[in-house]
């Protein structure tokens, strides 16, 4: 059986871990605090007795697909038996590196390291680890188990069989593969994010409601969800993380986070992790707020 390793097991490394056990791999979903692995585990469980009740899995499937993730609190002695490592921790420079000087001396002789960020320069980080030309960036999208693509991103000492490998991993998860070369942001966050921002001007400029900007998008440019709503549900501290790494690393002003962003992180207002952003969210229920 194939053995992957999640470093990180919150929203997307739950996905990740997922969508892995579901094509049969051998999954360590590795995390530094019970509670996040536990809440990972939970997620996973709902979301595939949601499809078994939808009869694409049987019940012994979905069985066979929990058995194959195994939750771990510490990763040296699994990273040595593992073909692929997927990087899932916070959107934090600093942390990131830290991590991957601690695992580098654990790695086996020929695996895969990916991180999965979806804004810092992965070239950088690749280069903490004796080995950078089997480095390489995979952006899934979330949620993990429904978005088709995964941003493959090539940094400047990324093999070629590193690549090949991954886009066929990422074919095996029914998943399509987009190849594109190191930047802040790469293609997806640097459009989306620009967009974001621009709308949250728009909202403290005062030139249409949270709502009406998000109508506007929905209905003359067929977005499924307006980009106000989606910096909800993505996380208003992820948000401006981005914008600030991506402001930091590009120097351009569209990526200079709107003050009105700043100021609703500062207030605690994250979005719909805790209930209250551009909308205010109670389960099923979704107010517009008003700034």
């Amino acid at each position: 059986m194939k053995t992957v390793s999640v470093i990180g097991a919150g929203t997307m490394g739950a996905g990740i871990a997922q969508v892995f056990s579901q094509i049969g791999y051998h999954v360590h979903l590795i995390d530094y605090k019970q509670e996040n692995i536990d809440r990972a585990l939970q997620k996973i469980n709902a979301n595939l007795s949601k499809l078994t009740t939808k009869k694409v899995y049987t019940e012994e499937q979905k069985e066979a697909m929990l058995k194959c993730i195994q939750p771990s609190l510490i990763y040296n002695d699994l990273l040595a038996k593992s073909s692929l490592i997927i990087e899932c921790i916070s959107e934090d420079i600093e942390k990131k590196k830290k991590l991957f000087k601690d695992i580098n001396s654990h790695l086996s002789q020929d695996v895969i390291v990916a991180t999965n960020t979806s804004s810092i320069p992965i070239s950088g980080l690749a280069s903490l680890l004796d080995h950078p030309e089997r480095f390489i960036g995979m952006h899934f999208m979330n949620p993990v188990p429904v978005m088709k693509l995964v941003e493959v991103i090539r940094g400047k000492d990324t093999s070629e069989k590193t690549i090949a490998t991954i886009v066929a991993i990422v074919e095996e998860l029914n998943k399509a593969a987009v190849l594109v070369n190191d930047s802040p942001g790469f293609v997806a966050n640097r459009l989306l994010f620009a967009l974001i921002n621009e709308a949250v001007y728009i909202l403290q400029e005062k030139v249409a409601s949270a709502e009406d900007i998000d109508r506007i998008m929905k209905l003359g440019m067929s977005h499924p969800m307006g980009p106000l709503q989606l910096a909800d549900y993505i996380g208003l501290d992820v948000c401006l993380s981005i914008l600030e790494i991506m402001y930091e690393n590009l120097h351009q002003e569209k990526f200079k986070p709107c003050a009105l962003l700043t100021k609703l992180v500062e207030s605690g207002k994250l979005g719909m992790k805790n209930g209250n952003g551009f909308y205010q969210w109670n389960g099923m229920q979704i107010v517009a707020a008003n700034y």
